[in-house]
């Protein structure tokens, strides 16, 4: 039985982490390296790193955040922000990312999937979605939630798998810091799609959110999480044990 994953997010916006509502109204949370440092000592899988204004700030990784934040934890860190070009992947590498996000600068320059995926592995690429309903069918949205590319979201997560991406973080614009639950029938839309892992992210208000996630999508690898975590409302031991409890299969 595979294990799941419980992944932390950290947003980060001038050095310091922060957190919105539909990609909205960002509020300061806490300094990067202290928080990180709690996750892994809460037991935390992965933790995930996006500088989230970098790509439309036009700018490049906040790399002296994400070293410091490297150079005190052990477990697997992803990290997304302003990723638009191989050179982008080797800073973001050799500052201590073990696998690297990218999302709008793929959009823009698909060919960045398989040039990267095929130097660095298929297993450090990760193809980040930003879907929103429109119309009724799911769009990708580029630019932090900013702008409707007018793709649909199966079509190009298909496209991102065959060009090399390892792995998928699809965020529920709709769901994001609403703590309603997950975005189950996307999240299994996608599941049924592609045959990399997925990771949920958007939504999770509970315990019984996460419960409900790999109950309901069991191909879900993952479930991603910032603002529960962040202000203590889910503390990721218990998170662990309760979800032990229902039979889902975790790393104590």
């Amino acid at each position: 039985m595979v294990t799941k994953r419980i992944i932390p997010c950290l947003d980060i916006k001038d050095g310091r982490v922060v957190k919105g509502v539909n990609f909205n109204g960002l509020n300061d949370v806490s300094d990067p390296v202290e928080l990180a440092e709690k996750y892994e000592r809460d037991g935390a899988d992965e933790l995930v790193f996006y500088d989230i204004t970098a790509s439309a700030e036009g700018r490049r990784l906040l790399t002296d955040v994400l070293s410091r934040v490297a150079s005190k934890i052990f477990i697997p860190l992803t990290v997304g922000g302003a990723i638009s070009t191989i050179g982008d992947f080797e800073n973001a590498l050799s500052n201590g990312a073990d696998k690297v996000s990218v999302n709008s600068g793929a959009i823009r320059n698909p060919s960045i999937i398989y040039e990267a995926s095929n130097r660095f592995g298929s297993q450090c690429v990760v193809l980040s979605v930003d879907v929103k309903r429109v119309d009724g069918e799911y769009h990708i949205f580029s630019l932090g939630g900013r702008y409707d590319t007018g793709m649909t979201a199966m079509e190009w997560i298909s496209r991102g798998v065959e060009l090399g991406a390892g792995e998928i973080v699809v965020n529920s614009i709709d769901t994001d810091g609403m703590k309603g639950g997950f975005d189950l029938p996307l999240l299994a839309a996608v599941s049924s799609e592609v045959n990399v892992p997925v990771i949920a992210s958007g939504g999770a208000g509970s315990v019984f959110d996460f419960i409900t996630l790999f109950k309901a999508v069991p191909r879900v690898d993952a479930g991603l999480a910032a603002s529960i975590f962040h202000y203590g409302e889910v503390r990721i031991p218990d998170l662990k044990r309760d979800l032990s409890a229902a039979g889902v299969n975790v790393r104590l």
